[in-house]
């Protein structure tokens, strides 16, 4: 069976956790940040775990990460 290839787009916006889980970067913080509050600015600086539903996709995408 050949090798499988790692979607690198997908590998350098996600980082897996020592417990296997999968953790990104909120978005909306690139631009137009004038009219956000500073609160929801600096909530969008923090990581978040991805939601399961998108899981299966990115573990099949990246399959050698786990």
């Amino acid at each position: 069976m050949p090798k499988l290839k790692t979607k690198k787009a997908l590998a350098k916006r996600i980082k897996v956790t020592k417990k296997k889980k999968l953790v990104r970067h909120k978005a909306g913080r690139r631009h137009l940040l004038s009219s956000k509050t500073r609160k929801r600015k600096r909530t969008l600086r923090r990581k978040t775990i991805v939601s399961s539903s998108d899981e299966k996709m990115i573990r099949r995408a990246l399959p050698y990460a786990f």
